[in-house]
């Protein structure tokens, strides 16, 4: 999932990369002109550290130790809330735990976990769901239960409305139109079928299906 929504990202672009399998993404960028920006206050994050170059300091949002390339710099959570908010983000890949078909994310809170509903850190989830200006999710398709995460309406709370343009799953990757879900690549070995039978909005297949490439 990481390496495919790398993909998807133009040299020249300044990205946000969330918690979980989001950050992974920094693996599969080596050497292309991508900034990579931590919300902790870092800018020109590298891959993720070898044991050998472990630098405590350095972390990313998942407190993975990462490396920093030339021209790395660092400032305040203020001024990297700025950049965020004020709209520098060109993308923010993030996890998600729902995202609906109209592009409602949902991030942040489980309520299936039995805490309160006051339990739960959204952290800048919702400023870089709301201040990028495309926001790509990187998600498992369904629970450990089985049951979808790409649903008609999210039922747990969100982290925004309407934001989510690509979901990219390990069985497909979906584009969010105004028209609905359209499917664009399934997984090796999958059909379209056994995709929307986990999916719980009815799905349009896209007239160029493929298989997801990496």
């Amino acid at each position: 999932m990481a390496l495919r929504a790398a993909k998807e990202l133009e040299d020249g672009t300044y990205v946000n990369l969330g918690i979980g399998i989001p950050t992974l993404v920094s693996d599969w960028i080596e050497g292309r002109d991508i900034v990579l920006q931590a919300e902790i206050g870092m800018l020109n994050t590298g891959p993720l550290a070898t044991r050998e170059n472990v630098d405590q300091d350095l972390i990313n949002a998942s407190c993975q130790p990462v490396t920093e390339l030339p021209g790395a710099c660092y400032f305040s959570s203020v001024e990297s809330l700025a950049m965020i908010r004020g709209g520098y983000m060109d993308v923010a890949i993030l996890g998600a735990l729902q995202v609906s078909e109209k592009g409602d994310l949902a991030g942040w809170n489980n309520p299936e976990r039995g805490f309160p509903e006051h339990i739960g850190n959204i952290g800048g989830s919702m400023d870089l769901a709301v201040g990028a200006k495309k926001v790509i999710v990187t998600m498992t398709h369904v629970t450990a239960r089985g049951k979808p995460k790409i649903l008609k309406e999210c039922t747990y709370p969100l982290t925004a409305r309407g934001v989510v343009k690509l979901v990219i799953t390990d069985l497909a990757v979906i584009d969010v139109t105004p028209k609905g879900l359209l499917l664009m690549e399934i997984a090796p070995g999958l059909t379209a079928e056994e995709v929307q039978s986990l999916t719980e909005p009815k799905l349009m297949i896209a007239p160029d299906l493929k298989e997801i490439e990496l």
